[in-house]
């Protein structure tokens, strides 16, 4: 099969494949004019745009307010992804979902909690949350708490990979570019988790903070390295992949001390 890039995904295959999922739950949807707006909005948008697009015609098209039309898009998520892989594979006709949910949904926070929830165990909400994040900085923050104890490793991925200050493809969170602090108990909690997925998160978590504030993210790195499970050490390592290449004499010795 030809390789096909991921923007060109989001075309009116698509909308025709999202128009089936929700007539099965609204039949009156109107298909028809859904996929029109998608096929000929699409031409010349890259990838973001197009993932916008669908998401905005989702909102012009499902006839009812948020809480509703997140109630419909939730009952065609289809069964939740137990992998640690194939969030952009098989699952990244979601993204649009999330992307509804970023945009229209700020102003209703639980609905939106739950419908983040349930978008991140099938595809990802690391980029739904940040806007939440900025304008609920407390209330977000102790939800993501909650999270980084799930049973579920996807949203347990999502308490550290939603916070990362420098999220690629993201906007930059300057609030925790200054002030890494309310990351660090999400980030304490997650240390040892058993899931490869999560321990790459946190590591890149790390990562972000090392670059404002590498006097604050050393403290952490070092109290993490005393009496340190297999876990830990490979976060720290792939936390220090950067200052390795640059031969950083501080976290050479600490992995050496590995």
């Amino acid at each position: 099969m030809p390789y096909k890039p991921l923007k060109l995904w989001f075309d009116n295959e698509l909308a025709e494949q999202l128009s089936e999922k929700l007539l099965s739950v609204r039949s009156d949807f109107n298909s028809t004019a859904f996929i029109k707006k998608v096929d000929t909005g699409v031409d010349g948008l890259e990838l973001k745009d197009r993932v916008e697009l669908i998401a905005d015609e989702l909102n012009n098209h499902l006839e009812s307010d948020y809480p509703q039309q997140v109630e419909v898009l939730l009952q065609i998520l289809g069964p939740e992804n137990d992998e640690e892989t194939g969030m952009f594979k098989e699952y990244y006709w979601i993204m649009p979902i999330a992307k509804f949910v970023e945009k229209y949904g700020l102003d209703h926070f639980d609905i939106s909690m739950r419908a983040i929830e349930e978008i991140t165990k099938r595809n990802t909400g690391e980029y739904a949350i940040r806007p939440f994040i900025e304008k609920y900085p407390e209330q977000t923050m102790a939800r993501m708490k909650t999270w980084s104890m799930d049973s579920n490793k996807h949203i347990r991925r999502l308490s550290s990979e939603g916070g990362r200050p420098r999220l690629p493809w993201a906007t930059k969170l300057q609030m925790f570019i200054d002030n890494p602090n309310p990351l660090f108990p999400i980030l304490e909690i997650l240390k040892d988790d058993p899931s490869k997925y999560v321990q790459k998160s946190v590591a890149n978590c790390l990562n972000d903070i090392l670059k404002d504030n590498p006097e604050v993210a050393k403290r952490i790195i070092e109290k993490w390295s005393t009496d340190a499970s297999k876990e830990r050490i490979w976060i720290i390592k792939h936390a220090l992949r950067n200052l390795r290449k640059k031969n950083d004499e501080w976290a050479l010795s600490l992995i050496n001390n590995f």
